[in-house]
């Protein structure tokens, strides 16, 4: 179940607080708390801690600090892939349950440990097929230290057996020859209040202390509120101080001859970005790509961030929003809440140590970097496949199935099963990959919002997607790859070994006046230009006879209108009103901007 199909279960059924527990994993936390008030119910965040499939004990937090430490525990074990240890360590600020069946609290602190040595924070969970333990062991001695144990996986026999399913696809075994102990059990569905204090009701005890237990949890993620780095230097006044600094220097660089209009509209997006406190996430772009100047690292800054002066001066963009009369509040405006986007693109060589150097040389505390996860689904022809292999089907067998459910021809009871349960399991989470660009930079350490894995590339990775992080508050930092960018760099070397002539990829000025560069745009010999090389962009710059930026733009509107969206094509329509640059505009291009 979904977080949200898990809530609206839980309202059915009455329950008025729910903790979630996933296995080894915290995916589902952020959705879940932002989720719960929705269905009028009180959340709780869990881990349950297990060594395959066998269950060690299961972390409830009281806190967001119990969350942490909690998560932090997990990280370690996920990371390092050492098994977790028989007993828990004293977590603080979290609460412990070893499952009464099989006996995990009888194993661990030193050779034996028994119930009557459980620390004040640990508890036995008792679940209602356990019954029969508590007259015959001293579990009847323990009564306060005995909670309700009633985990939920299923709904109906629907969801058991797609959960068996799912189970023979990640053992890549047969499903006649899963075991029982790869299998949750098919009791664990979810019971109402009602049901639950029935089937307790001669031991209320427990249900005193399930209650009690619950009613200690309280976390509150504040959704919304920037958990960002807060401060660059360690202060606000520290950051407004330094960006200014920063933009003074940068001036003369962009800027050989600085007019009122240029000091105005810099000393307006400086107070409005300190206004926002956005200093800092302005800063820590500039501090990467000021280490890709170092290292001689081309890159373009990219995103909407372009319509920020501070952004040119900083030389994370190069777009002049004077010289093209773009709107700063498009960019930032008092209403904004989250941080602004930048899309900073390096080569495919440089793109690397350029992350290495944000996780390891940079000045940011390396507990709170990570990188972004996004989820992997199951899609239906490869989950038609993986089932085909799970019901014992044969390579010749899968493909000839899949031309058959595609000609409408009838189907035999296997292949019927196959489909039917490809549409309960198609979109699923599969497993979790690596976002393509996107890293993050928290004020606090990174295990307050998730565990993280160890990827291959060895760097943290959250248990969450950028959704996740942008509802709890922790915006990306964007550090992409873009092949040309090599390219570029192969052909500046060149110039300077054969004509000893320096060449400064980031005057954008002396790009968009070299007449060639016009000629290239009009025939469209494009091929190696990021975004305008695509065979559609070519066809539609030579129809139009494009020759300017602004074509460039329009053009790319029109192709990928997630570049561009209609209100800035409206923008440029509108502000477009110089009549030494509407000459150059083929006249189908006009009609289009009119439009």
């Amino acid at each position: 179940m979904s977080p949200e199909e898990l809530l609206s279960e839980a309202q059915q059924k009455g329950i008025a607080c729910l903790a979630l527990t996933d296995i080894n994993n915290t995916s589902g936390i952020l959705d879940f708390f932002r989720l719960a008030p929705k269905f009028s119910i009180k959340p709780v965040a869990g881990i349950d801690f297990r060594n395959g499939t066998e269950q060690k004990y299961i972390g409830i937090a009281k806190n967001i600090e119990g969350f942490h430490k909690l998560n932090k525990f997990l990280s370690e074990h996920l990371q390092s892939g050492d098994k977790f240890p028989e007993h828990a360590p004293g977590f603080e600020n979290a609460f412990v349950i070893y499952p009464a069946s099989p006996p995990a609290p009888l194993r661990g602190r030193g050779e034996h440990i028994e119930f009557y040595s459980l620390r004040e924070n640990e508890f036995v969970g008792i679940h209602p097929k356990d019954f029969f333990l508590l007259p015959v062991s001293d579990l009847r001695h323990l009564t306060s230290k005995l909670v309700i144990l009633s985990p939920v996986t299923f709904r109906n026999k629907t969801d058991f057996n797609t959960h068996r399913l799912l189970r023979a696809i990640d053992k890549n075994t047969l499903l006649s020859k899963l075991e029982v102990s790869e299998q949750a059990q098919p009791v664990e569905i979810m019971y109402s209040s009602e049901q639950l204090k029935n089937i307790y009701k001669d031991y209320p005890q427990l249900i005193y202390n399930t209650e009690k237990l619950l009613d200690e949890c309280e976390i509150d993620f504040e959704f919304g509120k920037n958990k960002n780095k807060k401060y660059f230097t360690g202060s606000s006044e520290g950051d407004y101080a330094r960006l200014q600094e920063l933009c003074d220097s940068g001036l003369q660089y962009r800027y050989p001859v600085v007019d009122d209009e240029i000091i105005s509209r810099v000393h307006k997006e400086i107070e409005m970005i300190h206004e926002k406190d956005f200093a800092s996430y302005f800063l820590i772009n500039h501090d990467i790509v000021k280490y890709a100047q170092h290292k001689n690292y081309f890159y373009v800054g990219r995103g909407s961030g372009a319509n920020s002066v501070v952004a040119y001066l900083l030389r994370i963009t190069d777009v002049d929003p004077i010289d093209l009369d773009l709107y700063f509040e498009r960019f930032i405006n008092p209403s904004r809440i989250n941080p602004p986007d930048f899309d900073i693109d390096f080569s495919w060589a440089d793109r690397d140590d350029v992350i290495d150097y944000i996780f390891h040389r940079s000045s940011y505390v390396r507990e709170s970097v990570a990188l972004l996860a996004t989820y992997s689904t199951f899609q239906k022809d490869s989950v038609v496949r993986e089932l085909g292999k799970v019901f014992g089907l044969q390579k010749d067998e899968i493909d000839l199935l899949q031309e058959r459910n595609a000609s409408g021809r009838p189907l035999d009871s296997i292949a019927k099963l196959i489909f039917q349960y490809s549409n309960h399991i198609h979109d699923l989470p599969s497993h979790l990959s690596i976002h393509a660009g996107g890293i993050l930079i928290s004020e606090k350490p990174m295990t307050y919002y998730t565990a993280l894995n160890n990827p291959r590339k060895g760097f943290p990775l959250t248990q969450f997607s950028m959704l996740e992080a942008e509802d709890v508050g922790l915006y990306k930092f964007d550090i992409l790859s873009q092949r040309g960018l090599g390219k570029v760099k192969d052909a500046v070397d060149i110039v300077r070994r054969n004509q000893n002539i320096e060449i400064d990829i980031h005057d954008v000025k002396r790009i968009k006046e070299d007449n060639q560069i016009s000629e290239n745009l009009r025939s469209a010999n494009l091929i190696g230009c990021f975004y305008v090389e695509s065979p559609a962009m070519r066809m539609l710059l030579t129809k139009l006879k494009a020759s300017t930026y602004l074509d460039l733009v329009v053009a790319s509107s029109i192709i990928r209108p997630g570049v561009a969206q209609s209100g800035m094509m409206r923008e440029y329509i509108e502000r477009f009103h110089h009549p030494e640059k509407r000459q150059f505009i083929h006249p189908l291009m006009k009609e289009l901007m009119e439009e």
